[in-house]
């Protein structure tokens, strides 16, 4: 860690939480004030619906981590990665490949990439079911409840690691709205705006809408420094009904459209080859130390499309609540990019077709032309567009995403239409025992595609498959339809056993019915003249149609729930619960490419299947929680510890076939660890936080790759730390000075199962039989080289606020820490393609409302 940075961030924190603190003692009654278990604020005050009740967040056996709308605002909050960094053991991984590709870590349980989330989003009530909106904008937010550990009894499908809730704006009995604006560096800017307005007596009405833009951090030399790396314009539209269709009846109607635009595949390639580095240090990198450039030729985009539409209906019976609700939900998404394997001479050897010849020769020509060009490291560009592990005088390495056509392109989509509905009849929460019992069903209609294209140097036609004779003609497909069918039963009650002692259970049985089927033509790759899908076979000189799969998969998920009231301001609890994520299918063909291109070739042992086991965890939890010395020192103390079976992970191989995403499962993994949330309020306005979490983490088995037993659960971080201040003082009788400084240390983290550990490569098995006639051997890999570091991120927002209107001056990332934002190891491929994190950005931000 970067001790200075960590000695001036204290500094800073130290500076604004001793800023006049006895003149802050005089902050008007109705002053704001934080208001989040993360910052320990967690007092009866606070109504949360962690267990789809209303009820005080002292109450809940469970660490839960709230934002309020005053903490929301004071900390500018607008999306799940700006919420997810104030709270600890939690982290994100979002945007680095495309906008719909986000896994949530909460204590070891990550959301593997193309599975589907461990992380349950219900918004107002109702469980998103796409992972593509983990990140987007959802509307007016007024709270956030961030659930660790298995929700699934409680909340539903994908509720494995947790589950967020989100509470946005309601429509009263008054005309309100408002707006807020930001600009900042790099042409960034940000408008929300909303009105909302009761419609007669008994309906009211919220418009909202938001519109960002950004040039992003990044710029590509090669398209003159254009901004074409991490550029984004987002726009999005919401709108909300609800009206009384009676005295106890509530019809809730909501309907969301969003559009964004942009880059993708924010990577560079880093190798990590021992021996090679003897001879040009580049080959084996630290990814820490990576400098970052970009010199794709071709410009990524990135398009995502989102609708959405929901009516939930409430009618309150005597002693019981009926609620119902639908949803549909379509989202398309697709991406654009330059390709990863010029290296393994994918595109580099004339074959006998024209195509082929056309893009061997398109890359000789930039290859020559680009001979002195300052690429990313190890740089090496001779005459020749072949590797040069065949021809070692003149031959070339490109790495990926290059200037050159020698790497191809690629094209995904993913598009999902999906509708589903919840039935719950619950008890209206006046008794000594309150209960809940309710029925879901959801369809699910996904397509996604993978295509790689010879890059004839006229840019990409963004369909999945292109003929031969087209200027971007396919070579490698992957293209699958899946259809899932989800049927769930649950029921839940929990009862106050004493005064101070109160018991919960629930549980939720759930039945998902899976299919797929391949959607590739049964043509050849112009290129190798063989299937254009890897994974197929060839039976007589005839490509083979894969053949359709189907599996169900079910799971019952119990939860119990323990609350003891020690005293009036301190609750002990604890809970045990059991978190499902279901199984399914990768793009068909997967398990015969990895066989073929690496355990044969290379001699390697890895498990890859078309079909991947469900997971299932065990998680207990117990702890502390409450306040002392008035209400001045808040806490919440938690231990936890977690037992995964088959966890989902996701895989990344390049190679002369081209590039295969899949979920492979590791068989068992050990998550323990403990967090303590602290609040100390000295004065009112001025408040000080702080919490932490470590986690520890053991692979105890993995058939995929039995030698990473004994490593760490993939993107968990050894811990975090948060640490915080706020100050509210007074300036005038309606004008105060606000303050607010973020300080977050994310600790060391793996991305990978194979850590400290070495591997056999594709130049294991390419260098015997190439002009460098070299063992196979020194084509192994060594992999300690690929954890991220500890970082520390400051954020810091200084400004005035009034009745109704804020002026604030804000930074991110105060200090501009160098951090990565993901790394994913291509075992095979002998490195990783590493992402980086966001950097210094000040702005200003203006909001009015009424």
């Amino acid at each position: 860690m970067n001790v200075r940075l960590l000695l001036a961030s204290g500094a800073a924190l130290g500076a604004i939480a001793l800023a006049t603190p006895a003149a802050a003692q005089s902050a008007p009654a109705d002053a704001p004030a934080a208001a989040s278990e993360d910052e320990g604020q967690e007092g009866g005050g606070i109504i949360v619906t962690a267990r789809r009740q209303s009820e005080s967040l002292q109450d809940v056996p469970a660490a839960v981590t709230v934002f309020t709308a005053e903490t929301l605002a004071a900390t500018g909050v607008q999306r799940a990665d700006d919420f997810i960094q104030l709270t600890p053991g939690v982290t994100i991984v979002t945007g680095t490949a495309e906008a719909g590709d986000t896994q949530i870590n909460i204590r070891g349980i990550n959301g593997a990439r193309d599975a589907e989330s461990s992380v349950a989003l219900v918004v107002d009530g109702i469980l998103k079911t796409n992972t593509a909106q983990l990140n987007q904008n959802q509307g007016t937010l007024r709270q956030v409840e961030i659930l660790k550990g298995p929700q699934g009894a409680l909340y539903g499908r994908n509720a494995a690691a947790g589950a967020i809730v989100l509470q946005t704006l309601k429509p009263g009995d008054r005309l309100e709205g408002g707006v807020l604006v930001r600009a900042a560096e790099d042409n960034t800017y940000l408008a929300n705006g909303y009105i909302a307005t009761p419609i007669g007596e008994s309906a009211g009405f919220v418009l909202s809408g938001n519109y960002s833009t950004t040039d992003g951090f990044f710029r590509n030399r090669f398209l003159g420094n254009s901004k074409t790396v991490d550029d984004q314009e987002v726009w999005g539209i919401d709108g909300r009904f609800v009206a009384d269709l009676g005295p106890d009846t509530e019809l809730d109607v909501k309907a969301r459209y969003a559009k964004l635009s942009g880059a993708s595949i924010n990577f560079n390639a880093s190798f990590h080859l021992p021996n090679f580095g003897a001879v040009n240090p580049a080959f084996f990198e630290d990814v820490n130390e990576h400098p970052f450039d970009y010199y794709s030729n071709i410009r990524p985009t990135n398009d995502q499309e989102t609708f959405e539409a929901s009516a939930k209906i409430e009618h309150k019976f005597e002693g019981a609540t009926l609620t119902a609700w639908v949803l549909y939900s379509d989202v398309d998404q697709s991406l654009t990019a330059d390709g990863t394997s010029a290296d393994f001479a994918r595109f580099t050897f004339p074959g006998s077709t024209p195509a082929s010849v056309a893009a061997a020769n398109s890359c000789a020509a930039t290859t020559r032309q680009l001979a002195d060009y300052p690429l990313n490291p190890p740089t090496f560009i001779g005459t020749s567009p072949v590797p040069f592990i065949f021809n070692p005088a003149t031959g070339s390495t490109f790495g990926a995403y290059s200037p050159t056509t020698c790497d191809g392109t690629q094209f995904q989509s993913r598009k999902q239409k999906d509708i589903s509905g919840e039935i719950r009849l619950s008890s209206n929460g006046d008794g000594p025992i309150n209960w809940q019992v309710g029925t879901y069903y959801l369809n699910i209609d996904r397509e996604v595609g993978v295509s790689l294209g010879a890059d004839l140097g006229q840019g990409i036609i963004p369909r999945l498959y292109n003929a031969p004779s087209t200027s971007n003609p396919t070579t490698q497909l992957y293209h699958d339809g899946f259809t899932t069918d989800v049927y769930a039963i649950f029921a839940a009650a929990d009862a106050d056993v004493t005064d101070r002692f109160n018991i919960s259970v629930a549980g939720r049985y759930d039945i998902e019915d899976r299919k797929v089927r391949s959607l590739v033509p049964a043509v050849r790759d112009p290129i190798t003249g063989g299937p254009i899908n890897p994974g197929q076979q060839v039976v007589n000189g005839v490509v083979q149609p894969i053949a359709p799969q189907s599996e169900t998969f079910e799971q019952f998920q119990p939860k119990i729930s323990l609350r003891y009231e020690l005293t009036d301001d301190i609750n002990l609890y604890g809970n045990w619960g059991v978190g499902f994520k279901s199984g399914g299918f990768n793009n068909q063909g997967s398990a015969a490419i990895v066989n073929s291109a690496f355990n044969q070739f290379i001699g390697t042992n890895v498990l890859i299947n078309d079909k991947y086991r469900k997971e299932v965890s065990s998680a207990f939890e117990a702890g502390v929680k409450g306040t002392l010395l008035d209400g001045t020192v808040r806490f919440d103390l938690a231990g936890y510890y977690t037992s995964i079976d088959d966890m989902q992970f996701f895989e990344f191989f390049v190679g002369g076939f081209g590039l295969l995403r899949v979920v492979s499962n590791i068989d068992k993994v050990d998550v323990y660890g403990g967090e303590l949330n602290l609040t100390v309020e000295p004065v009112k306005g001025w408040t000080v936080f702080g919490a932490a979490n470590v986690t520890g983490s053991e692979i105890k088995a993995n058939a995929s790759r039995p030698q990473t037993v004994g490593n760490k659960s993939p993107y968990t971080a050894d811990y975090t730390i948060n640490l915080g201040t706020q100050l509210d003082l007074p300036v005038t009788g309606s004008v105060d000075l606000v303050t607010r400084a973020d300080y977050r240390i994310t600790g060391p983290t793996w991305f990978h199962t194979l850590q400290n550990d070495t591997n056999p490569t594709l130049f294991s098995g390419l260098l015997p039989g190439s002009a460098l006639q070299l063992p196979a051997s020194f084509g192994t890999a060594d992999y300690s080289v690929a954890r991220r570091d500890a970082f520390g991120v400051m954020d810091l927002r200084v400004g005035f606020e009034g009745e109704n209107w804020s002026v604030i001056a804000y930074a991110e990332n105060l200090f501009n820490e160098k951090y990565l934002n993901e790394v994913i190891t291509a075992v095979e491929f002998g490195g990783s393609f590493i992402s980086p994190g966001g950097r210094q950005r000040f702005g200003v931000e203006l909001s009015y409302k009424f």
